[in-house]
């Protein structure tokens, strides 16, 4: 069987890549070798930006009504409770970023929702398929799996992890380190008596263990110090080595852990794939990067990633921009990674050597960098021109100037298009010439054009954000995934039509 794109791996990257990629009309298949949905806590939740992206994809609501945006963590030294500290403090939307703080979920109701989204276009996550193998051809990719099926498609996008088959596959280097042992046990417990109000972290001089409740269930993610037997190996880890742990950190002897649903290690990788992409395919998320969780990165990074290939993927596939395109997504995303890996392996070392002093915990690593709303792509060759060109495309509260309705821009970029904004009367033609010579490929919205169409900028929140001087006009060019192209005088049409004509060619 063929489809356009063949999607290795149905975790939160290659859920969100399906979803890109389906609500634009392509075909997409996405396959994963586990036999059955797993339902471990894992990653914590999307912060700022991938709340965006998920917004954009259009299920906010379900995962604000799954999860908690305060997260409280109450810090212990011998037993003894010293200090609290909210993550995001005090942080609220504004005008410009929606989202003031990230939300805490499990990553297994993360996957639920994507995948119920994904069901929406007719698409399913196909279990119990394991990748064997990979072909390319100069039109196809084929992938063979390990009961001997085999699977054509004319890209293939590998979202299987640090330990993915498709990456040795395609035998792209995974430079980096590794630490020697594992530095945490991790696992999902149920804990009775503690107050899930907090995220309870004790850390004392001879280890750690901190406990997070996990939104929507009675369990709790614990992390702490690996046990060591007498000789000073490694303990595997059970529900008896987390009750020791939990016994000598916490001194609560009422608490008892039980109904353990996930055991396991965590052992710091700091590594990247050398390439994200071999001829006909790529790579995204853990399959392309690993990095530390400190600032909780890892999981967001990959949406991130599945958020700027998708769009390309589908363009190329339906003809509106040439296979170059493809090309931009290692251009723009391998140094965002390299970043992601400095920034979280020097946060690492932080929260060790910050967490030996009482009353501290691993909030000492959350600041306005893991939000990522400032990621931005100002290298890219997909930046046709103005000084904030590559940067995110900023929000802004707007109101329809026929009914007066309430709009945000964000609702005006929501979907696979570009969207050329107009600011005043002056950039009507120009949106004119741009919507004749490009069609569907890109929408346009005017703002502060009149009183009897596009949007109304009262407040003049939209000018600011995107640096139109009241009285003036300007033209705005943002791409599908909510960065800016292009910004250019109010009579420009022309520059954006050759942008969007020259786009992968």
């Amino acid at each position: 069987m063929t489809s356009t794109v063949l999607i290795v791996g149905a975790g939160p990257t290659g859920l969100t890549l399906a979803c890109t990629i389906a609500r634009a009309g392509v075909p997409v298949r996405i396959i994963d070798k586990s036999p059955a949905f797993h339902r471990t806590s894992r990653a914590k939740g999307p912060n700022q930006r991938s709340r965006e992206v998920f917004a954009d994809l259009g299920v906010a609501a379900e995962l604000d009504a799954a999860g908690v945006e305060r997260m409280v963590l109450r810090k212990y030294r011998g037993g003894v409770p010293l200090a609290d500290a909210e993550i995001f403090a005090g942080a609220v939307p504004t005008p410009t970023a929606p989202y003031g703080k990230g939300l805490g979920l499990p990553q297994w109701r993360t996957e639920e929702i994507l995948r119920t989204k994904l069901a929406e276009y007719g698409v399913a996550v196909e279990l119990g398929c394991e990748v064997a193998g990979l072909t390319q051809g100069e039109e196809k990719a084929t992938v063979t799996l390990a009961d001997g099926r085999s699977v054509e498609a004319s890209y293939v996008v590998g979202c299987d992890g640090g330990r993915g088959v498709l990456r040795r596959t395609l035998g792209v280097p995974f430079e980096g380190e590794s630490e020697d042992e594992e530095c945490m046990v991790i696992g999902d417990v149920e804990a009775d008596g503690l107050d899930r109000a907090y995220w309870h972290q004790w850390f004392d001089e001879d280890g750690a263990i901190m406990l997070w409740p996990i939104p929507g269930t009675t369990s709790w993610q614990l992390q702490g110090t690996p046990e060591r037997d007498d000789r000073g190996r490694l303990v595997a880890p059970s529900l008896e080595t987390f009750q020791r742990l939990f016994d000598r950190h916490a001194r609560l002897p009422g608490v008892r852990l039980a109904n353990p649903t996930w055991i396991s290690t965590y052992r710091i990788n700091v590594r990247m794939a050398e390439r994200f992409r071999v001829g006909r395919a790529f790579l995204a998320g853990d399959a392309a990067h690993v990095q530390p969780i400190a600032g909780g990165l890892g999981m967001n990074t990959g949406v991130q990633d599945a958020f700027n290939l998708g769009w390309k993927l589908a363009l190329v596939a339906k003809g509106q921009a040439g296979e170059g395109l493809l090309d931009t997504y290692e251009e723009e995303r391998l140094p965002v990674a390299a970043w992601t890996l400095k920034t979280t392996d020097e946060r690492m070392r932080v929260v060790r050597e910050a967490v030996k002093e009482a009353g501290v915990g691993t909030e000492v690593v959350i600041d306005d960098a893991a939000t990522t709303l400032g990621v931005g792509y100002r290298w890219s060759s997909l930046a046709c021109g103005g000084e904030t060109a590559g940067d995110r495309a900023p929000d802004a509260p707007c109101v329809d100037a026929v009914t007066g309705r309430p709009v945000r821009l964000f609702d005006v970029f929501a979907g696979p298009h570009f969207t050329l904004l107009g600011f005043g009367e002056d950039s009507a033609k120009a949106l004119a010439e741009v919507a004749g010579e490009c069609g569907d490929l890109v929408r346009t919205c005017l703002v502060d054009g009149g009183p009897e169409a596009g949007l109304a900028d009262p407040e003049g929140h939209a000018r600011a954000a995107y640096r139109v001087p009241e009285g003036r006009g300007g033209l705005v060019l943002v791409r599908p995934d909510n960065h800016i192209a292009l910004s250019a005088a109010a009579d420009r049409g022309a520059d954006v039509i050759d942008c969007l004509r020259r786009l992968g060619r």
